[in-house]
């Protein structure tokens, strides 16, 4: 697919580096695409990224270098964030945005800045209850923010900010667990523990599910476990549930989440922002681990509104039993009153008109400077190269 004669506006989404930012921005992308918009993503050379390219359909899709904020190493740092400005700004070049979106962590920063530079409306997106560094060092020099939480309004520079939601994409929302369960080789009329420590994976809560689930078996028998266990310790995983004779299916990563969301009688995981939007669209009553080593303890901020709620139970990783977490698993499987108040509380945090508020506003920001632009590029015979597609 060439866009060289197209007449379509290009969004430029940066959204690379962990999936918390990716699939936000797939979210995004797919409402773009449908408001007859070209969407360039750009993504890191991280697994999670280029897993999430499953994903994309006809979407423009480049990889940038990884960018991590690294305060002991302060020049691979800087090497590495120049390296993506000039990067993204010689994709630039080929074919400018009218808009780019930053969804959060360092690498999405100097693309946002190349876009800048050649003139490019400028939004980010904050999911979090606490704003990542990266988004409070842009906030000043963006249009506008869209934020997940009210609470992120105040901790950004914003000449605008929206509340919005965090994006989820459209296939999440609530589905047959009996189908899902028989799809995913489960069976279909027993109770499901989903575990998801995050797209890498969760070695606290890995242990601590292990620990627990033979105390759950004990008085559910019946109970099994679909366990996304992250690459690095599948075989432990699958291997300890083997030794404990426990019904599970274990995979180290799994592209399909509203199917095994919809699988999920109840669901044990971490607490960013753009998993807890995926428990609510998907109505999946929870208990979450905040990753303890979170910057400035995002996740437990995240954790505690949901919990304030009544849409979550919070334990905490360092000083959580096995024996806890078995009593908060089995009051959820046992208690089907408790998971109904825990969905209707769920149901007040899915915000399903996210990604389209975000697009309308995007949309709007860039239609009048996109027609005249391409008045004038037509005038001219200067149009853009093809970009690369997925």
């Amino acid at each position: 697919m060439t866009t060289d004669k197209s007449n379509k506006p290009l969004v430029a989404i940066a959204c690379g580096g962990s999936g918390g930012h990716l699939f936000p921005g797939l979210a995004v992308a797919e409402q773009l695409t449908s408001r007859q918009c070209e969407v360039l993503l750009l993504i890191s050379d991280k697994e999670i990224d280029q897993r999430g390219l499953v994903m994309t359909k006809g979407v423009h899709v480049s990889a940038l270098p990884a960018v991590g904020l690294n305060r002991r190493n302060a020049l691979a740092f800087l090497k590495g964030f120049t390296a993506s400005y000039f990067a993204a700004k010689r994709l630039f070049q080929l074919r400018k945005p009218q808009a780019a979106l930053a969804m959060g962590g360092f690498t999405s920063a100097p693309p946002l800045l190349a876009a800048k530079h050649f003139a490019a409306h400028t939004f980010l997106h904050e999911s979090n209850t606490i704003p990542g560094r990266a988004n409070r060092w842009l906030s000043p020099i963006v249009e506008q923010a869209f934020v997940g939480f009210p609470e992120s309004a105040q901790r950004l520079y914003c000449r605008q900010i929206t509340v919005t939601g965090t994006p989820v994409r459209r296939s999440f929302k609530p589905a047959d667990a009996a189908r899902c369960r028989s799809i995913l080789g489960l069976v279909p009329s027993c109770q499901t523990v989903l575990i998801m420590g995050g797209s890498q994976g969760a070695a606290g809560v890995n242990s601590l599910v292990l620990q627990a689930a033979p105390i759950v078996a004990r008085l559910v028998p019946d109970v099994q476990w679909l366990h996304l266990s992250g690459a690095a310790e599948f075989e432990k995983v699958s291997s300890a549930y083997r030794a404990a004779n426990l019904k599970a299916v274990v995979h180290p990563f799994f592209d399909d989440m509203p199917l095994a969301l919809g699988a999920a009688t109840m669901c044990i995981s971490r607490a960013g922002a753009s998993s807890l939007a995926e428990l609510a669209a998907m109505r999946v009553p929870s208990i979450v681990l905040p990753y303890p080593n979170a910057t400035d303890n995002h996740q437990f901020f995240n954790a505690k509104a949901f919990q304030q709620t009544g849409a979550t139970y919070v334990l905490d990783q360092k000083s959580t039993s096995a024996e806890l977490l078995a009593q908060r698993i089995l009051e959820l499987l046992e208690n089907p009153s408790l998971r109904v108040e825990m969905q209707a509380a769920l149901d007040r945090w899915h915000a399903p008109g996210a990604a389209e508020k975000i697009t309308e506003i995007i949309v709007q920001s860039i239609s009048a400077s996109f027609l005249q632009a391409s008045v004038t590029s037509h005038s001219d015979g200067l149009q853009g190269q093809p970009l690369p597609v997925a």
